[in-house]
């Protein structure tokens, strides 16, 4: 479905008493990053209307998450649902085409029927180039080996749980050492996220495009005053200017792995209850 065609389905619900929005989380396609497309649709008091599923309808993308947020209700009596995808720019595909090359002439005079081949003198400039291609498709080896680790690596924290995927982000942030080498801002943005997407996946809130006050004003996580305390504090060393130390960012570890690990448990025993 064209963007056109689109905004004539919108006014047009509009006039029936439904509204719909489509907002995108950037303005320019970017095709090594992946966009954030939100459908809202809001329905009067007594309507119930299913949001529409429009993902086919997008050409060039491929959908890596997708979820639906909780609907809201209004002081009115109208129903706001809200859904969430996560689409990844697809490769373009180019044709070329080569032109035939010219017949070759046929060879003049006599044929050689034990022609000798030149064979350039050994020496050290050719040692030296060999030993450069060798380093050379050792480097792309190299690399295409780190390539296939990093694919498997992914595939397999997409299949993990979200606290398996946090634990397993939180565990490869802490080996890079960015503390030890004075990079507290970075390290403090980097932790919080693992956080923020963990709360993502298990609860479907878009945490990472959140504010601190945003985020905490849902009331599943007003009440955790470890997170709080966690995510102020981690504020204050991105965005107040406050200098970190390898206590304070020690600290930060140990809170963003109790929260993790209390509110897993959490979500166990709830499990187990409904079981019973």
């Amino acid at each position: 479905m064209g963007f056109i065609a689109l905004a004539a389905v919108i006014i047009g619900l509009e006039r029936e008493g439904f509204s719909l929005e489509i907002d995108s989380s950037t303005e320019k396609i970017d095709p090594g990053a992946s966009v954030i497309l939100t459908m809202s649709l809001k329905t009067a008091k007594g309507v119930d209307v299913a949001l529409p599923d429009i993902r086919d309808r997008l050409s060039g993308f491929s959908v890596a998450e997708d979820f639906e947020e909780e609907p809201v209700v209004g002081k009115d009596g109208s129903t706001v649902k809200t859904v969430n995808w996560k689409l990844v720019p697809e490769p373009v595909a180019k044709a070329y085409y080569f032109e035939p090359p010219e017949s070759a002439k046929a060879p003049e005079g006599p044929i050689e029927t034990d022609p000798k081949k030149d064979l350039p003198p050994l020496s050290l400039k050719l040692l030296g180039l060999g030993a450069l291609v060798l380093a050379g498709a050792a480097a792309v080896l190299y690399g295409i080996l780190l390539f296939l680790r990093y694919v498997a690596r992914r595939v397999k924290e997409h299949r993990m749980s979200p606290i398996e995927r946090a634990w397993a982000e939180l565990d490869r942030l802490v080996k890079r050492g960015l503390p030890g080498r004075g990079r507290y801002k970075d390290f403090y943005v980097e932790l919080t996220m693992v956080v923020r997407r963990y709360v993502q996946r298990r609860y479907g809130v878009k945490a990472p495009h959140m504010t601190t006050e945003e985020f905490l004003s849902d009331e599943r996580f007003n009440s955790s005053g470890e997170l709080r305390t966690f995510l102020e504090s981690a504020d204050m060393v991105k965005f107040a200017g406050v200098s970190a130390t390898p206590e304070m960012a020690d600290g930060a570890t140990e809170s963003a792995r109790t929260y993790l690990k209390n509110d897993s448990a959490a979500g166990d025993e709830v499990r187990k209850e409904a079981v019973k």
